[in-house]
């Protein structure tokens, strides 16, 4: 065993801390739409949206139930919304969406993560403008013209598609997104989606060469994901 088995596991314990941010994250989206309506998807089209899309991520059923039930519960727990963005080396940038219950915290928590990768946050919009919303869906398909057609005719603005080695790739208004997921599903039966997730997307990438960049560029990253209020984090930088 010795260095292949030790792979292995570090390979698994990174997949399970990606799972659980995942599974976090739903956990929340899905409590704010039961909670914003009545905690029922037949009655809460916010809510059955926010299920489907949690679905096509692979979030299991029970993370969904658990979700559901708080908010039934009673549960007084409350999120407000918040977008940092930042900058780092060589014309990098950033933009992280959080959820909290405490503003302060998630605030210091941002100077912190930045300040300890001395990369600079920035004020609302100093990033975002150079950056698409979008709606995006990755699957295993490759008729870019029958799944246009498809998509046109339920009324779906779809902005771009791109085929790459058997992947599809479909952009659309971030309002359509489930609108064009329950299109592709009605298509394709038993799709699995690598990607179904509205996204910042940069107009224009960089690429770190010099490795002290690299090294801070990758702290930065490892510290936000290690906060819980994160929820979302998009960037610029490419390999």
């Amino acid at each position: 065993m010795g260095r292949a088995h030790e792979v292995r596991a570090a390979a698994m314990a990174k997949t399970a801390a990606m799972k659980s941010k995942l599974y976090s994250r739903y956990g929340k989206e899905l409590y704010i739409a039961a909670k914003s309506g009545v905690p029922d998807p037949d009655m809460n089209l916010t809510l059955k949206r926010k299920i489907a899309e949690a679905k096509a991520n692979q979030v299991p059923a029970d993370v969904i139930k658990r979700a559901i039930e708080k908010a039934k519960g009673g549960s007084n727990e409350n999120y407000d919304s918040l977008r940092y963005e930042g900058i780092g080396p060589k014309g990098a940038t950033i933009i992280i969406d959080c959820l909290t219950d405490n503003s302060n915290r998630t605030v210091a928590a941002m100077n912190s993560c930045f300040n300890k990768a001395h990369c600079k946050l920035g004020v609302k919009g100093s990033v975002s403008f150079n950056y698409d919303n979008l709606g995006v869906l990755s699957f295993d398909y490759d008729d870019e013209d029958k799944m246009l057609e498809e998509l046109i005719t339920a009324d779906v603005n779809v902005s771009d598609i791109e085929v790459e080695d058997g992947t599809m790739t479909v952009y659309t208004d971030p309002s359509d997104l489930h609108k064009a997921q329950e299109t592709i599903e009605a298509m394709l039966p038993n799709i699995e989606f690598s990607v179904c997730a509205i996204k910042m997307l940069p107009h224009e990438y960089v690429t770190l060469d010099d490795p002290q960049d690299k090294e801070m560029w990758n702290r930065l990253l490892t510290l936000l994901d290690e906060v819980d209020d994160v929820q979302e984090v998009f960037h610029n930088v490419t390999e």
